[in-house]
């Protein structure tokens, strides 16, 4: 884009609306929504699969401990007592141990991701206001220089 160009654009810019530049978004007057910018994560509906995650892995926590334990028991005293159910229960047991463990980690994963998520878009939008807002310091710099 040559100069000339540049400056045309400018000017046709000025005598529509302002002399500030303006990027996806709403102007205010208009109802734009969120003050903060556009990347908004904190939707409630989000909060809650977050909060519904966490709460999965503290009972399941709990409560498949008590599953484990109880079948750990159980098969013990069968393999004790000389019954093949036994062998079968502790091999159960283990499956349900590791199948546990995969169900948490995808629970811890889910809350973990929602939340490093809201604080990543934050971190997004509080760096492309910075951006964005340091285009009027760039176009004074091509003003100054048309000048000399």
């Amino acid at each position: 884009m040559a100069w000339e160009e540049w400056d045309q654009l400018k000017a046709q810019a000025a005598t529509r609306h302002s002399t500030h530049v303006q990027l996806n978004q709403y102007p205010a007057d208009q109802g734009g929504g969120d003050s903060r910018g556009d990347l908004v994560v904190g939707h409630k509906d989000l909060e809650e699969v977050g909060k519904a995650a966490h709460q999965l892995f503290d009972h399941f926590t709990t409560y498949s401990g008590h599953a484990r334990a109880a079948s750990e028991a159980a098969a013990g005293g069968l393999k004790g007592e000389g019954f093949a159910l036994g062998d079968a229960l502790e091999h159960v047991t283990q499956r349900w141990s590791e199948q546990t463990k995969t169900l948490l980690d995808a629970c811890a994963h889910i809350s973990n991701h929602l939340r490093c998520t809201k604080n990543q878009h934050d971190a997004d939008d509080s760096y492309i206001a910075g951006a964005v807002s340091s285009i009027s310091t760039l176009d004074e710099g091509f003003d100054d220089r048309k000048g000399h």
